[in-house]
């Protein structure tokens, strides 16, 4: 084997000359279903607004005219978005696009300093922010240079501390609604949608300072594209089908991050569904906006997932509307998907793999199945092709595992400035993913692990992944993390960092030596089903909470460091079972 295709070639043509709000508010497409009845487009959770494309049409255009008028944003310009989710999130990057200009889209937990970094390496030259974050925007503001007056505000009905008046969302579609037009947007070339930039996109490394991803116009429309093709080969009948237009969709993960960005605010409306936008993530409220709005599909993260199987609340509410969800972002075990589909057996169930340095999607799930192949990621999208090799560059076969490399449309160009990055991680064309990946016959992927996760002991690779999913499905467990602790004749010692169910929080809570009794319980639960390597031989700590990144990552170096701490401290008491 050298290459492996995704099947349902081949792909319509996608455009190279559409800017990504003329693709999606504009043009027509052969694979863009037509939906019968209202469009609408966005709903906001907490009133019910609804909000159609002719609205969203005439604010793009307004909020555009007023961005240059007030702030002679122009091509190539970089605009910053610092907010949570928020119903006109959507309206400021296509108006922004309108003008030529890029965005750039921060986590809004961001401190100063982390957003002050965002900032400098794009060159942002105006930030729209939202209430909550706005202190940390003006002083990151400060910091580079960026004038008070090029602040705007997304509408909130929250009052602003500030002494400095900054424009709402809305003041300035009204003003730039009321003045003739103030640019002239422009057709790209042939070939140019394939360089001219639509995002600089934070990567989500969980080692060094994070980088820029340049991604041009192409890339999420080819990604849009290549899931919308599939979906419409679904064959199933209308009722059981996963993906439908006219459903509801729920937009609860970051629009900032490249998962929300592409798969659910561009994906989703453009496959005809109506996107309920939710700022923050509160796993009970979520339920409830399930069950107020009667959404249909989910795409969600891993953590979501465990507390979809195991948290009481879902008991209580109503969601029986939900026909499909979709996992991202870092793998799902076959243990947490049987779980899942044990507690919601009417809604099918599917994983997918994507980066930032792909957009998005690599892999999709198998839509003719209810319930995706266990352990698997998805299925190779239409238009990837995909490599799997050794340490040393070699092809390797079906089901050998090995390092992912894989080709799409949808691939960005590289690190803003960042070359050697750049040529590490974009060869050719090809993305080096750094993740280790078994991929099947049926093009179906399984990812191991983070090939610089990966535990080494006594000479054995153990993926963490494999434990940690395991363990997620015992009834004392809610998250658990697994990491390498380092030991001089076994290289890596398993050890796990868990976050003990309420349950069993409360028996520890009154019976202190409840906790050495669970801690037993749960290495022998491995020992019982895993080869000698692979079990806790580092044992077991307890912690609050596992440290993920936005996306849903594991921050493994967190933990690994904290266990080194332990161990220095003389906290942490080694078990060495026999391997």
């Amino acid at each position: 084997m050298t290459e492996i295709h995704g099947p349902g070639g081949p792909l319509p043509t996608i455009p190279d000359d559409l800017t990504v709000v003329q693709f999606m508010l504009d043009a027509d497409h052969i694979s863009r279903p037509k939906v019968v009845g209202p469009n609408v487009w966005l709903v906001e959770d907490a009133t019910g607004r609804k909000v159609t494309k002719e609205e969203i049409l005439t604010r793009v255009f307004g909020l555009a005219n007023e961005l240059s008028a007030r702030w002679s944003i122009k091509e190539d310009d970089v605009v910053c978005i610092f907010s949570p989710n928020h119903i006109d999130y959507p309206i400021a990057i296509w108006a922004v696009h309108r003008l030529g200009a890029t965005l750039t889209t921060a986590n809004p937990s961001f401190t100063a300093n982390e957003l002050e970094y965002q900032l400098t390496i794009t060159k942002a030259k105006a930030i729209i922010t939202h209430p909550s974050a706005l202190s940390v925007a003006i002083d990151a503001a400060r910091a580079t240079g960026i004038a008070a007056d090029r602040i705007a505000l997304f509408n909130h009905q929250s009052p602003v501390n500030t002494s400095t008046v900054y424009p709402m969302i809305d003041q300035l579609v009204s003003a730039g609604l009321s003045k003739p037009a103030y640019f002239v947007e422009r057709r790209l070339r042939p070939g140019e949608g394939k360089t001219k930039l639509a995002f600089l996109s934070l990567s989500s490394g969980t080692t060094g300072q994070p980088k820029a991803v340049c991604i041009p116009h192409h890339s999420p429309i080819a990604n849009v594209i290549q899931m919308a093709h599939l979906a419409n080969l679904q064959t199933e009948s209308w009722e059981t089908r996963a993906y439908r237009p006219g459903d509801v969709a729920m937009a609860l993960l970051p629009f900032y991050h490249i998962y929300g960005l592409v798969v659910i605010m561009h994906f989703a409306i453009f496959y005809g569904m109506s996107l309920v936008v939710i700022p923050k993530f509160n796993f009970v409220d979520m339920l409830k906006s399930i069950e107020r709005h009667r959404i249909n599909y989910i795409p969600i993260v891993p953590p979501i997932v465990v507390l979809l199987c195991k948290h009481p609340a879902v008991d209580a509410h109503d969601l029986s509307s939900l026909r499909a969800m979709k996992s991202g972002a870092a793998p799902l075990s076959a243990e947490v998907i049987r779980q899942l589909s044990t507690r919601l057996p009417n809604m099918s169930i599917g994983q997918s793999y994507g980066m930032t340095e792909t957009c998005t999607t690599v892999t999709f799930p198998q839509l003719e199945q209810k319930i995706g192949t266990p352990g698997s990621a998805g299925r190779l999208l239409p238009g990837i092709v995909a490599r799997v090799i050794d340490a040393d560059g070699k092809l390797l076969g079906f089901n050998q595992p090995g390092q992912l490399v894989t080709k799409g449309p949808g691939n960005a160009l590289g690190y803003l400035n960042n070359e050697q990055a750049t040529k590490e991680t974009f060869v050719d064309g090809w993305i080096y993913t750094g993740d280790e990946v078994i991929i099947n016959e049926q093009a179906e992927v399984f990812v191991v692990d983070r090939i610089k996760e990966l535990l080494k002991v006594k000479g054995f690779q153990v993926a963490p992944a494999e434990l940690e999913g395991h363990l997620l499905d015992h009834p004392d467990v809610t998250d658990v993390c697994v990491v390498g602790l380092p030991d001089e004749f076994s290289g890596d010692l398993p050890l796990a960092f868990v976050v003990p169910s309420p349950s069993a929080a409360e028996r520890m809570r009154k019976d202190p030596a409840e906790g050495g009794r669970i801690k037993a319980g749960l290495m022998k639960y491995v020992a019982d089903t895993k080869v000698a390597y692979k079990q806790l031989a580092g044992g077991v700590e307890f912690v609050d909470t596992i440290p993920k990144n936005p996306s849903g990552k594991l921050l493994r170096r967190f933990l690994r460091d904290y266990a080194k701490q332990l161990k220095a401290k003389g906290k942490l008491t080694e078990v060495k079972a026999k391997l």
